[in-house]
């Protein structure tokens, strides 16, 4: 045990966070996989052990990222931006279809699939970073600095948008935080803006899934005129939220797995509360703030503004995707398919989860380490401290 914590290194309650994630994930699966179980003909078991190990496969790959200097990630987001374009135009033609959306690409050979989408997030947010970094000392110039970001935020946000609107406005969020801690001028934040609520109009009213967004805005809003079937599952979000009291039925005891459509992946923090009631719920949001808090004073003492950068865009992501997770799940906003970071069962989305968990942790490790100073080494202004 001692010679496993001597080789990880970074933020130990980070680390502490992603094992409780974990344990949840695993208790609060087991429970609502139940009649997915059945449907499948299999035993709540074998499901729950192919979680595990993507969960094990996780911490594998978030060890391995967390050992590598986040240096070389710069190096890195620029293959990353030249690789998930294509795979995007390529999900969008030729990717498997799942309620009339394209956003998975088998994985040959292996039985699994993957969103491009997780690939996008991480690609987008590491590019930003090394962008914004780079570009510091003439950030306010258009050509040199300005459109190249712009372009690769409006591009990715456009990929995504046609097939995962959710996960294209959380990414696009992400981004809009990362220009302004980057020091892009707030008129230029403000094209962006502009920019993305044009083509976000365009997706909604005229792309191949515009029937869908409408119908579950208008769910959402006027609930009480649609058609039952287009709020079930949000109706019974609710009654799992209902009836789990505060201290909620207890382990395994959840009644709604066996309606909710989902509830192993994107309502899975619905059958938290009916099964832990709502001081369980509470907790699971305390875990993510603070890991907020633990990331954001990750980002205050980065000693490099590239560190700074990917650290705060990677939390972002992590946490802004958990809280609308939850949101979703309480009647907040209209139904989304965004999983419940490191907690729901997402297969390969887990992997990408960790990587990113992976490659926060490597930031935090450089603030932890002594640093060497080198005599006329000038050190790059974090635009954080600025």
């Amino acid at each position: 045990m001692n010679r496993i914590l001597n080789n990880t290194k970074g933020d130990r309650w980070i680390w502490l966070i992603v094992i409780l994630l974990s344990v949840i994930s695993l208790l609060a699966v087991y429970s609502a996989t139940e009649t997915l179980a059945y449907k499948k003909g299999v035993g709540a078991e074998s499901i729950l052990m192919k979680h595990l190990a993507m969960i094990v496969g996780g911490m594998f790959l978030m060890y391995i990222s967390h050992k590598l200097d986040y240096r070389l990630y710069r190096g890195i987001s620029k293959v990353l931006m030249y690789i998930t374009i294509p795979l995007l135009l390529y999900t969008l033609v030729f990717g498997s279809h799942v309620n009339d959306a394209s956003r998975w690409i088998a994985i040959p050979g292996t039985g699994l699939s993957f969103q491009t989408s997780d690939l996008a997030k991480l690609a987008l947010i590491t590019y930003l970073a090394r962008m914004l970094s780079l570009k510091q000392e003439n950030i306010k110039d258009v050509k040199e600095s300005f459109i190249p970001i712009m372009g690769s935020v409006c591009l990715v946000f456009i990929l995504i948008a046609l097939a995962n609107l959710s996960t294209a406005l959380m990414l696009f969020g992400v981004s809009i935080l990362l220009l302004i801690i980057g020091r892009i001028s707030i008129k230029q934040i403000a094209v962006v803006c502009l920019a993305g609520a044009v083509l976000l109009a365009g997706v909604v009213f005229f792309g191949p899934r515009h029937k869908t967004y409408v119908s579950r805005i208008n769910a959402y809003l006027h609930p009480e005129v649609v058609n039952p079937d287009k709020s079930y599952q949000s109706d019974h979000a609710k009654i799992a939220i209902a009836t789990g009291g505060l201290f909620g039925k207890g382990v395994g005891k959840s009644d709604e797995v066996n309606f909710l459509p989902e509830a192993y992946s994107d309502e899975i923090y619905a059958i938290i509360i009916e099964e832990y009631g709502l001081l369980g719920g509470l907790a699971v949001i305390g875990i993510y703030l603070f890991l907020l808090y633990r990331c954001v004073k990750i980002v205050t003492r980065a000693p490099k503004a590239f560190g700074a950068l990917l650290a705060a865009g990677l939390s972002f992501s992590l946490t802004i995707q958990a809280f609308a997770n939850m949101a979703v799940a309480v009647g907040l906003g209209p139904v989304t398919g965004i999983p419940l970071p490191f907690v729901s069962m997402g297969g390969t989305s887990i992997l990408f989860t960790s990587i990113a968990f992976g490659i926060i942790l490597s930031v935090s490790k450089d603030i932890d380490e002594p640093k060497k100073v080198i005599v006329g080494e000038i050190e790059e202004l974090n635009p954080v401290m600025a």
